[in-house]
């Protein structure tokens, strides 16, 4: 019987080379109002950064815009009471 000659791992990761690519995450980006600075990407990120399935999140201040990558499409109302939680506001995905 031939081996298997799939990249991907039973944990759902595949391999190129040396790099892993995650199978099944989700990026979404989100409009936040109120941000102006290092402080405020932060507070939005960590506040985000909390929900449940999140691997990351980027927030610029500069756009507005904060890109997060999660295991499963996220319940936007949840986003939301994260942002506000933060002290900011989401007008909505990109």
């Amino acid at each position: 019987m031939a081996e298997n000659s799939s990249c991907c791992t039973p944990e759902g990761s595949c391999q190129s080379g040396d790099t892993a690519v995650q199978v099944g995450e989700v990026t979404t980006t989100y409009q936040v109002t109120g941000m102006t600075c290092g402080h405020c990407e932060g507070a939005v990120s960590a506040e985000i950064g909390e929900l449940a399935g999140v691997s990351s999140v980027q927030a610029v201040a500069a756009t507005g815009l904060v890109t997060v990558t999660s295991k499963a499409p996220l319940d936007e109302e949840a986003v939301r009471a994260a942002v506000d939680e933060a002290g900011y506001e989401l007008t909505g995905r990109v």
